[in-house]
């Protein structure tokens, strides 16, 4: 249903700090979604001496959002300066899974912000965390787009590797087993033995410390890992439960995601 042009959630809840909107299926799920950080960038840009900072997920679970944000009117995005939060380790640069790939050609090639920095996944790793987190330390961070993976994660937060008071912003971790699964469900690799063994990943506190959160969780895929994040105690057996405590979070769902 649409009220004054926006689309209406099938309904709201609100868990501990966190805004849950349900929506009818992912497609209005994503433009409600992409209206809302549209409209948080304009309120950002107001000030003409601002240039906003936002870390973007990649993974088809943010396709929506990120078709919406391109059709978004009245953003001046050369004033956006853009991060990823993850990256495989070792893939080529032409490979096509490789997340700045994938938001280069899903957003960053049809928006194109005022500066883009790309984690490396190649080289050496102590040193790309190094430069990364020095990047990230610099200024607040204003906006980020997330998702949660099948396995609870946050970023490749999995389960093993996540901490909620790690004292890096950016580090090096080997990936679950569940959370390889899921590239290999989402279409991204053909077999598991194609998906890389390590990947580079923003810590959870480094994404904790974004002003304002936007969580983008479609699809019966993630039932079970929304439900745990919604109910479940807040721990490291599912890293999203955390973003539970965060003042300024708002999730995007789907009836096949959320279970209505």
């Amino acid at each position: 249903m649409n009220v004054n042009g926006l689309i209406q959630p099938l309904e709201t809840q609100v868990v501990e700090q966190m805004s849950v909107q349900i929506y009818a299926d992912r497609n209005q799920m994503g433009r409600a979604a992409a209206a809302a950080v549209g409209d948080r960038l304009r309120q950002l840009l107001q000030d003409p001496e601002h240039q906003v900072r936002m870390i973007f997920a990649a993974a088809p679970s943010q396709n929506e959002l990120y078709d919406g944000l391109v059709q978004e009117k009245d953003i001046d995005w050369s004033r956006v300066c853009a991060f990823h939060m993850d990256e495989y380790i070792g893939l080529p640069d032409e490979a096509p899974q490789r997340f700045g790939q994938y938001l280069t050609e899903r957003l960053f090639s049809r928006i194109q912000p005022g500066r883009v920095e790309l984690l490396n996944g190649l080289g050496d790793a102590k040193q790309e965390c190094q430069r990364y987190g020095e990047l990230l330390r610099a200024a607040p961070i204003d906006i980020i787009c997330l998702g949660i993976g099948e396995n609870g994660h946050i970023a490749f937060n999995d389960p093993p590797v996540a901490d909620f008071n790690d004292p890096l912003l950016v580090k090096k971790v080997k990936l679950d087993e569940a959370c390889r699964h899921q590239q290999v469900n989402d279409g991204c690799f053909a077999r598991l033995d194609d998906v890389p063994e390590q990947a580079l990943t923003l810590t959870v506190p480094a994404l904790m410390a974004g002003k304002r959160l936007f969580a983008i969780v479609p699809g019966a895929l993630k039932r079970q890992a929304l439900k745990a994040a919604l109910h479940d105690p807040i721990s490291t057996a599912c890293p999203a439960t955390i973003l539970r405590t965060h003042p300024g979070i708002t999730m995007f769902t789907d009836r096949e995601a959320f279970g209505l």
